[in-house]
């Protein structure tokens, strides 16, 4: 029951910049420079958008048969084996040729088993009518849909973030579903055209007569010229060899245009392409839409170059950001939209606001009309529980919702239960006779035991949910976790601070609880 001067002035100081970290959220920001820290609003309080998307898995299958016959093609190539009559099945999610001969049918079969999968067992090859058959195997193409949805996250998230939008929050739904919430945003449809651009960039030559498809080439639409153009499906460079990509005026034409740099692996492969193919057209894809094709008039070995398409500002710092953020791997569709508008978002806050400080009156009266004066002491500290709670929360910039705002009523009533049990046992110990200083000192230090061993195990739980849950689960274990750090501090060490402060002033012959 002895406090010394520095654990007072720990305690109180704690309390101090918790009352600090605070102000933020009730004060606007002197300088836009000062690391202003305040809780940011989620969906349900401030209004905004609200977006479901859903990836076009068969898309993410059909890219995949694509590339798969087009290393197929290059690996027979490369070890000088003839093809022909090559065949794409969508449906059955196969790919399929002919040997040149019978006396290359083992080889060819050797070198398509030699093909890297992108996941383990994503094929299987084997042999029908005299076919080779590669067939991708549906439990490898739900582990790469898993894998495209992750990824796709977080090309979303870098998307987003780009725009400015603040505090977005981003999270799987099922196994091919993304669920993305923007606080703030009434009007979402520059955001959606930024998530429905897979923004896959690739560089291939036009085929030798452009305006007739031929075998490895396939008819895309030229937007500089409004026409189709035949493009061979080999990609000669991929735009994830991009590193970086920017908006800029070009000097020629006067016009908004978009540079894009490459790394030294797509350095080198434009250069090779370039080299061998001076004087052919060489075609810019942007999802299957050939942007221009010009004409390669010399080797272009630096590595990065220049997109002229007719873009405006906005749509070439759009088209910038997107290649910055990297390509979808496979489309995403807005399946579902809602706007929340700001109304409805003051609403909840009030209504919030409004059970928050219900409970609070409630429970203060209750602590005072039951414990007197100890029952204030438990109000000071529940307030300051309170004060706490938004500190950390304003540290971590952490978004606050409806279930967040629940989280931190029964977090303050899980607090009261604190100051029950060591009222309780105070009173316990009174009745058996004992003074004073020693009902206080085995009050607490009796009922400190069970105070912890119950918030332990609670913590742990909401870490679980933290960990495990999404979206409104996870905001609402993650106010309850800080407050039961909160609660233990102000339970065990402030409450505690008060009543030896009291004692030692009052030195009372009798305890008023």
């Amino acid at each position: 029951m002895y406090y010394s001067r520095l654990r007072l002035l720990g305690v109180a100081g704690i309390c101090l910049i918790g009352v600090l970290l605070c102000l933020p959220n009730f004060l606007r920001s002197p300088s836009p420079s000062l690391p202003w820290r305040q809780i940011h609003l989620g969906l349900d309080l401030r209004g905004g958008s609200y977006l479901l998307l859903q990836l076009d898995l068969k898309s993410l299958e059909h890219d995949r048969l694509q590339s798969l016959q087009d290393q197929a093609r290059q690996t027979l190539l490369d070890r000088s084996l003839g093809y022909r009559d090559f065949a794409r099945d969508d449906a059955s999610a196969s790919l399929s040729f002919m040997p040149r001969s019978d006396a290359e049918r083992d080889a060819a079969l050797k070198a398509m088993q030699s093909l890297p999968p992108v996941v383990p067992n994503e094929f299987t090859t084997s042999e029908k009518d005299g076919r080779i058959v590669l067939t991708l195997q549906h439990d490898a193409m739900l582990a790469r849909a898993r894998e495209a949805v992750a990824q796709s996250i977080e090309i979303v998230r870098r998307r987003i973030d780009a725009t400015g939008a603040i505090d977005p929050s981003i999270a799987r739904e099922g196994d091919d579903r993304i669920v993305v919430e923007l606080p703030g945003v009434s009007d979402p449809e520059r955001i959606k055209s930024l998530l429905g651009t897979t923004a896959r960039l690739t560089f291939r030559l036009l085929a030798p007569n452009p305006s007739v498809a031929s075998p490895g080439s396939t008819m895309l639409e030229d937007e500089s010229v409004h026409t189709q153009v035949a493009v061979q499906d080999h990609v000669d460079v991929d735009g994830t060899d991009l590193t970086n990509a920017g908006a800029v005026i070009d000097q020629q034409s006067g016009g908004w245009a978009v540079t894009f740099q490459l790394n030294s692996a797509g350095a080198t492969a434009f250069a090779n392409v370039t080299r061998a193919n001076v004087g052919k057209r060489f075609a810019i894809v942007l999802d299957n839409k050939v942007i221009e094709a010009p004409n390669i008039i010399s080797p272009i070995t630096a590595g990065n170059g220049q997109i002229t398409g007719g873009f405006d500002a906005r749509s070439a710092s759009d088209l910038a950001l997107l290649l910055r953020a990297g390509a979808l791997p496979a489309p995403l569709s807005v399946v579902e939209q809602r706007t929340i508008g700001p109304s409805l978002g003051a609403a909840s806050i009030h209504a919030g606001i409004i059970s928050l400080l219900t409970g609070l009156l409630l429970v203060i009266a209750f602590m005072v009309l039951f414990y007197g004066r100890f029952g204030l002491y438990a109000d000071i500290a529940l307030f300051a529980n309170l004060i706490l709670m938004v500190a950390i929360l304003s540290l971590f910039q952490a978004t606050l919702t409806l279930p967040g705002m629940a989280g931190m009523l029964l977090t303050l009533g899980m607090a009261v239960d604190a100051n029950i049990l060591i009222n309780e046992r105070i009173r316990e110990e009174v009745k058996r006779g004992r003074g004073p200083l020693q009902a206080l000192q085995a009050g607490f230090d009796r009922a400190t035991g069970t105070i912890i061993d119950s918030n332990a195990t609670a913590f742990l739980a909401h870490v679980m949910l933290f960990v495990f849950g999404t979206g409104p689960v996870r905001n609402f274990a993650l106010t309850i976790t800080i407050g039961i750090v909160t609660t233990l501090f102000t339970t065990l060490l402030l409450s505690r601070l008060l009543v030896v402060r009291w004692y030692a002033l009052a030195r009372p012959k009798e305890l008023p609880v």
